[in-house]
């Protein structure tokens, strides 16, 4: 029997790796540089698509009047222009200035009044209270995840939202994580971090999206495929697993239209809770 992971420790574990990874290949520091447009466009594209997260926090904030929203690692503003719709006043915070870029063109294009914008980290950055603070798939960086959340309650006077994507227990990735790590979390991800909420004495409440499963990942050729899991493994300069990670893709991965493609079953799930409720214990 597998032993219980200490899930805050295996948080930490699972980002720390996969930014070493990502430093080996990417050096820029703000690595949205040259797509955040590209990132936005895609984001529109989800978007166009019903989503019972959205509709889930409209519905709540349509409750209130006068609320205030902190949307953390807004990026180029998708939640930040949805929310001003519902919510008294809007704070977009994000540690990377060519996403903020793109959202201040949105927010004007939207025609909005009531959003600040914030270049900054989570937690490291200061702002005022908000009624709801929401990170949307923003945390995935963040190695301390307790600090990360216990900060999102500090700052909310009612109710904090996190997305998280769940990845499907025998997806490749969590073959490719258990035969290198000897456990099935390639990422950080809503598993760890329901667990990690857990640890922490969070009893949220989940929302799993119906808006169906996000679209497949997709590689040019088998060698560009075994590079990607290598850096998400952090084993960019490590051959010793490339001979069961090359025929764990190869026979997973399908051609279409000339490129591989993964298969699908990755989707997000809401997951909130009261800091009221947190306060009266």
């Amino acid at each position: 029997m597998e032993s219980v992971p200490n899930w805050l420790s295996l948080w930490k574990a699972l980002v720390e790796a996969h930014e070493h990874g990502r430093r080996e290949v990417e050096i820029h520091p703000d690595v949205w540089r040259a797509r955040a447009h590209t990132y936005h466009e895609a984001v529109q594209h989800r978007w166009a698509q019903p989503d019972s997260s959205r509709d889930f926090i409209a519905a709540d904030l349509g409750n209130y009047t006068g609320e205030t929203v902190l949307d953390i690692g807004a990026g180029t503003g998708a939640w930040t222009v949805f929310l001003a719709q519902y919510a008294h006043h809007v704070t977009a915070v994000d540690p990377s200035p060519a996403m903020l870029d793109v959202l201040r063109e949105n927010v004007t294009a939207a025609g909005l009044t009531n959003v600040t914008v914030i270049e900054g980290s989570w937690p490291e950055t200061e702002v005022s209270q908000h009624d709801v603070v929401l990170c949307s798939h923003a945390l995935y960086g963040v190695a301390d995840f307790a600090a990360f959340v216990r900060k999102m309650e500090t700052t909310a006077r009612r109710r904090c939202f996190l997305l998280l994507r769940i990845p499907p227990p025998g997806s490749v990735m969590a073959q490719a994580a258990r035969h290198v790590w000897g456990q099935p979390y390639d990422s950080p991800n809503f598993q760890v971090a329901y667990n990690a909420l857990l640890q922490l004495g969070i009893f949220a409440n989940v929302v799993m999206e119906d808006s169906g499963l996000w679209k497949p990942w997709k590689s040019d050729n088998l060698d560009t495929a075994l590079a990607d899991v290598k850096r998400r493994l952090d084993l960019v300069n490590d051959t010793t697993h490339d001979a069961f990670l090359r025929d764990l893709l190869t026979r997973h991965l399908t051609e279409q239209e000339g490129q591989l493609v993964w298969p699908r079953g990755t989707r997000s799930a809401l997951v909130y809770w009261n800091v009221r409720d947190l306060q009266n214990v």
